[in-house]
C-alpha cells in the first residue's frame, strides 16, 4: 500500500467578513452620525432657499426680459444678473457650513466706468451667468428632488414610529362592509389593525431610517459637484486673477524701487554729498592753519541723520523687527503708533517671510489710514489662525467709518485698500472692509500661512 500524504497548506483568512463588519457598522451608525444630520440641515436648507430662488428667476429674470424692451428693462435685467452673486454667495457659505466643503470664491465685479461699462462688465460677467445657472438648477435639484427627499424621510420617521401611534391614538377605520378596524395604514382592503401587521410596517420604516442617510448622501454629492462646477472660478478666471495679482506685483515693486531711488537721492544721498562738502572745506582750513571744528562737528551730525534716514529706508524694505518674527514686528508697529492700539496675536506656527511682510505692510497701511482719516482713539489688531493653513488679520477701529470698498468703483475711492486687496491676491488671499457710516470700521485680510508655489 502506498501512503497518501496531506498537505495543509496556510491559507490568509479572508477579508470578506471583516469588510462586511465594516458595512454594516457603518450602515447601522449612519443615522446618529453628525454628518447626516449637517447633511439632512443642507437639504431642509437648500430647499428653502430654492424656493426663493425660483421666486427671484420668476420675478427677477422673468420680470426683467419681459420690461427689457423699454429703456429701463435692460439696466434691471443687468442688476437681476449680477444679483445671482449674491445668491452663489449665500449657497458656498450653506456648502461651507453644512457640508464641510470650502468653495473659493469668483473674482469679484469690477465694472468700467459710466453706465455703459457698468452693463457691458454686468452682461459679460461669467461668474455671474453661472451663478444664474445654478439657481435654475437648484430649481430642480434643490426643490423637486429635495421635497421627494424630504417627503421620503419623513414617510419613513412617521412610518417607524407608527406602532406607538397605533397603540396610543387608537385610529379607527371603516372598511367597505362597515367593520370598524383599528388600522392608520391601508393598501386597498389590506389594514394594518393587528400587532404583527403594525410591527412589521414599522420594522420597514426602521430600514428606511437606516437606508435614507446613503440617499442624503447621495443627493449632497450632487449638490456639491454641481456648487463646484457652477460656484468657483473657471481655469480662466484663475489665470486673469494670476495675471492681475503679477500685474499689480509688478507695479508695487516698481513703485517700491522708485521710493527708494527718490529716498536714496533727496535725502542720505544729498546728505552724504554735504558731508563730503563740509569735509573737503575741514580739509582746506587745516591746510591752512585755520580752526575746522564747526565743519567737523557739522559733518559728524549730518553723518548721523543719514544713518537714520538708511535705517527708516531699510525699515520700508524690510523691518529689522520681521528678523524676530511677525508679533515683535508688530508690537513695534502698534507702539508707534499715534492711535492706542491692542495687539492679540494667537499663531503658535510663524508664517512664510513673504506672509509676514505682506501682513506686517498691511497692518503699517491701515494703521496709517486710522490715525490720517478715522478719528479713532482706538485699534485692535488681531492675528489668528484659521483653520490649518489660513490666518486672518483684522484691523477694528472706532472711527467714523465710511472707507469705501476696494472693488466700489468710485474713482480714486479705496485705491490704498485696493493696493493692499491686490497684494493679498497675489498668495491667493483676500479682503474684506466692512464700514458703516458712523463706524465701526473692520478690514480682514486672510492669507495663506505659506505662499502658495
Amino acid at each position: 500500500m502506498t501512503e497518501s500524504s496531506t498537505e495543509v497548506l496556510d491559507v490568509a483568512p479572508s477579508p470578506a467578513p471583516a469588510a462586511t463588519g465594516s458595512v454594516l457598522r457603518a450602515v447601522a451608525l449612519a443615522p446618529f452620525q453628525a454628518r447626516t444630520w449637517k447633511e439632512l440641515g443642507y437639504l431642509i436648507a437648500a430647499y428653502l432657499v430654492g424656493a426663493l430662488g425660483i421666486c427671484y428667476l420668476f420675478f427677477g429674470l422673468g420680470g426683467g426680459l419681459l420690461v427689457a424692451v423699454l429703456v429701463v428693462g435692460v439696466p434691471v435685467l443687468a442688476l437681476v444678473i449680477l444679483g445671482s452673486r449674491v445668491w452663489g454667495t449665500v449657497y458656498r457659505a450653506l456648502v461651507r457650513t453644512l457640508l464641510d466643503t470650502p468653495l473659493e470664491s469668483p473674482p469679484p465685479f469690477r465694472p468700467k466706468r459710466g453706465l455703459i461699462g457698468f452693463l457691458t462688465g454686468a452682461f459679460t460677467d461669467l461668474a455671474a451667468w453661472r451663478a444664474l445657472a445654478f439657481l435654475i438648477v437648484q430649481a430642480v435639484l434643490g426643490v423637486i428632488v429635495g421635497y421627494f427627499v424630504l417627503v421620503a424621510i419623513a414617510v419613513a420617521v412617521f412610518t417607524a414610529i407608527s406602532p406607538v401611534f397605533w397603540a396610543i391614538g387608537r385610529p379607527m377605520n371603516v372598511d367597505a362592509d362597515g367593520v370598524e378596524r383599528q388600522s392608520m395604514v391601508q393598501f386597498d382592503d389590506f389594514y394594518f389593525d393587528t400587532w404583527p401587521r403594525v410591527l412589521g410596517l414599522g420594522a420597514v420604516g426602521v430600514l428606511g431610517c437606516f437606508v435614507l442617510p446613503w440617499l442624503i448622501r447621495v443627493v449632497c454629492l450632487a449638490h456639491r459637484q454641481v456648487a463646484i462646477w457652477l460656484l468657483t472660478p473657471t481655469d480662466r478666471e484663475r489665470m486673469a486673477h494670476l495675471r492681475e495679482s503679477r500685474r499689480v506685483a509688478v507695479e508695487d515693486s516698481a513703485a517700491t524701487l522708485r521710493r527708494v531711488e527718490r529716498d536714496l537721492h533727496d535725502g542720505a544721498q544729498a546728505r552724504l554729498v554735504t558731508i563730503a562738502m563740509a569735509l573737503g572745506r575741514a580739509e582746506d582750513r587745516v591746510a591752512r592753519g585755520d580752526d575746522a571744528s564747526d565743519l567737523i562737528a557739522d559733518a559728524h551730525s549730518s553723518s548721523k541723520e543719514a544713518l537714520v534716514e538708511l535705517r527708516e529706508l531699510v525699515r520700508g524694505i524690510h523691518p529689522p523687527a520681521l528678523e524676530l518674527g511677525l508679533e515683535p514686528a508688530l508690537e513695534t508697529l502698534s507702539a508707534r503708533c499715534a492711535v492706542p492700539v491692542e495687539l492679540r496675536y494667537e499663531l503658535i506656527a510663524r508664517p512664510s517671510p513673504a506672509i509676514e511682510a505682506i501682513a506686517y505692510f498691511s497692518v503699517a497701511e491701515l494703521l496709517t489710514n486710522v490715525v490720517r482719516h478715522a478719528d479713532a482713539n482706538h485699534v485692535l489688531v488681531s492675528v489668528v489662525p484659521t483653520g490649518a493653513r489660513l490666518l486672518t488679520v483684522t484691523v477694528r477701529d472706532n472711527g467714523i467709518g465710511g472707507a469705501p470698498r476696494p472693488d466700489a468703483g468710485i474713482p480714486g475711492a479705496g485705491s490704498g485698500l485696493a493696493g493692499l486687496a491686490a497684494r493679498a491676491g497675489t498668495v491667493d488671499g483676500t479682503m474684506t472692509v466692512d464700514s458703516a457710516p458712523g463706524g465701526p470700521t473692520v478690514i480682514t485680510l486672510t492669507l495663506p500661512l505659506v505662499e502658495p508655489r
